[in-house]
């Protein structure tokens, strides 16, 4: 997947998230003040490598210490007031005393930082503190993550996308569905079966039969727009289109080229990437959000999965109840 869909996404989010930080009123700021807590915890540890965990899991409301990494020995404060004397308030508190072989570092959430950086700070219990590389906001993070490789970049999406990824638009879904299955439905290919409904015992059977562990939750997740699939299918193909068949087989024909019986976790997931590719490079895209795209592939790589067309199936499998 290209880089730069993958960082578009993430500074989409993390900028929503900071407005929305801004807007709140008090109380509302408060509870996402604490969820901002726990972010940015599993956030830097995925971008930075630490090992950061929640500092009110060892003692509640400990002034100027919201994240701890004790094996990397940092502390970090965040907040989502910006200013020089918020810093100094924090670096003055009595419990730094006890850390003073420790690094601090300040997450600023909702504001611009930058102009922090070239500032000296009162430091009276002497933690390495270095304002210009330890003060960050979401332009230096952003500017962090986009020298990564997509290869490096893609967990960082993924974490995002289940952290701060909006409920599903069923609207949306319906008409990126449709825009999808006409991107792909470009060759012409045998006869489907259409059935009314599915068999979860079956696709039970599958999933185990082939190990697909980590796979898994997607499939049962999907599973459950087996039919809204196949009405998108039937609406087309009643236009004599057969766009079913076109798209099915779209989806078999790229799994067959990355199929690994050894991994097929990761066979499912590069299915995925690479139809998302195919769709992305087609002249026809209308730019549709990563997130939204990727869902959409997703449920038709399991609705492929379910109709026999892609992984090996059980012995006497099923997936038709009517």
């Amino acid at each position: 997947m290209n880089q730069n869909l993958y960082f578009s996404y993430i500074e989409e989010k993390l900028q929503t998230l900071s407005k929305r930080i801004e807007s709140k009123g008090k109380l509302n700021l408060l509870d996402l003040h604490v969820h901002s807590e726990n972010f940015y915890a599993h956030f830097f540890n995925k971008l930075y490598g630490y090992e950061l965990e929640n500092m009110n899991e060892f003692l509640q409301n400990v002034e100027a210490i919201d994240l701890i990494d004790k094996t990397n020995k940092i502390i970090i404060q965040v907040s989502a007031t910006s200013t020089k004397r918020k810093i100094e308030q924090s670096l003055e508190k009595s419990i730094l005393a006890g850390y003073k072989d420790y690094s601090f570092k300040f997450i600023s959430i909702s504001k611009d930082a930058n102009g922090l950086r070239n500032k000296s700070f009162t430091n009276p219990h002497g933690l390495t503190f270095t304002p210009a590389t330890d003060i960050f906001d979401i332009n230096s993070i952003l500017n962090k993550i986009i020298t990564k490789s997509a290869e490096k970049t893609k967990p960082l999406y993924v974490f995002i996308k289940s952290e701060l990824g909006n409920d599903i638009d069923m609207v949306k879904l319906d008409s990126n569905l449709a825009s999808i299955i006409n991107i792909l439905a470009n060759e012409e290919w045998g006869d489907v079966n259409k059935v009314s409904d599915v068999n979860t015992f079956e696709i039970e059977r599958k999933i185990v039969h082939n190990k697909l562990t980590n796979s898994r939750v997607i499939i049962e997740q999907y599973a459950l727009f087996y039919n809204k699939v196949d009405s998108k299918y039937k609406e087309f193909d009643k236009q004599g289109a057969n766009k079913s068949n076109s798209v099915l087989g779209k989806i078999t024909r790229e799994f067959l080229k990355t199929y690994d019986s050894n991994n097929t976790d990761k066979s499912f997931q590069n299915t995925v990437d690479i139809i998302t590719e195919k769709v992305i490079e087609s002249a026809n895209y209308d730019s549709i959000p990563l997130d939204e795209l990727e869902l959409c592939v997703e449920i038709l790589v399991v609705d492929a999965f379910i109709r026999c067309k892609i992984f090996e199936n059980p012995e006497n499998y099923d997936y038709a109840t009517a």
